[in-house]
């Protein structure tokens, strides 16, 4: 066996008795709270189950997933697009810094009940809610990206008189991957935050529409159930999808010992 795989054996091993340990801590607290203020793990799990074969769990799973992919998509785009520009033209930062520091600084609420009362309250006006939130911190994560860009790779290419698209594929792209990677990941887990706050505001369906119907109805084991099967299912996506993708777009960096 090798010593990265004894690493991930290892880091595999720790993270699966912290799990443990926060379950067995919540059943302890449960126990000794005995409310239902605070449902035991087992009581929520079986609300889980139910509400997965004969409620409404796996549609607003989907809903809810669709706005975060739609939304993350839009943002990723516009925000690597105007990002990349920041970064390689310092008359376009200045003049829209200050643009970019405003829309850091207004909280997400504001701003979803802006497009709620600009756009009504439709699907186009939760999105554009979310990307908003959204795009700042990729043009940010993308701008110091592109500040840090090899300047001898740029001549090295005008030497060689490379097209725009092979600037783009073999010189841009390489070093862009890494902040892309970095963005990506820390955008997913702004995202569905920001969507639930958006769906429990103006949207008749999603998680966050059900956690306010079960928060209204003061059902914690259903509040619980929902935020812990989503919040499950975006750890899939990061430890199955966006951590292998950064690994792979580091490769060339030297590993820390």
């Amino acid at each position: 066996m090798t010593s990265g795989s004894a690493r991930d054996i290892s880091g595999a091993a720790v993270r699966l008795a912290s799990l443990l340990l926060l379950l067995a801590a919540w059943q302890g607290t449960a126990t000794l709270a005995a409310t239902s203020s605070l449902p035991a793990p087992g009581v929520v799990f079986s609300f889980i189950l139910d509400e997965a074969l004969h409620g409404d769990l796996l549609f607003n799973l989907g809903i809810t997933l669709w706005r975060v992919a739609t939304a993350f998509v839009i943002a990723m785009l516009i925000g690597i697009a105007i990002g990349i520009a920041l970064g390689r033209w310092r008359q376009a930062n200045s003049a829209f810094d200050i643009w970019l520091l405003v829309l850091l600084n207004m909280p997400a609420l504001v701003i979803a009940v802006l497009c709620y009362i600009w756009l009504g309250l439709t699907e186009t006006a939760a999105i554009t809610a979310v990307a908003l939130n959204k795009i700042p911190n990729v043009i940010v994560i993308l701008r110091e990206g592109a500040r840090s860009l090899d300047r001898d790779l740029d001549e090295m290419s005008r030497a060689y008189r490379f097209s725009r698209r092979t600037w783009l594929r073999h010189v841009l792209m390489p070093q862009m991957a890494p902040y892309v990677a970095a963005a990506a990941r820390s955008g997913l887990a702004l995202v569905w935050k920001i969507v639930l706050v958006v769906e429990l505001l103006g949207r008749p369906s999603g998680v966050g529409y059900a956690i306010s119907v079960y928060f209204q109805l003061f059902d914690v084991r259903g509040v619980l159930g929902y935020a812990l099967t989503f919040t499950v299912l975006m750890l899939a996506i990061e430890f199955l999808m966006l951590q292998p993708l950064e690994t792979h777009v580091r490769r060339w960096r030297p590993v820390a010992v």
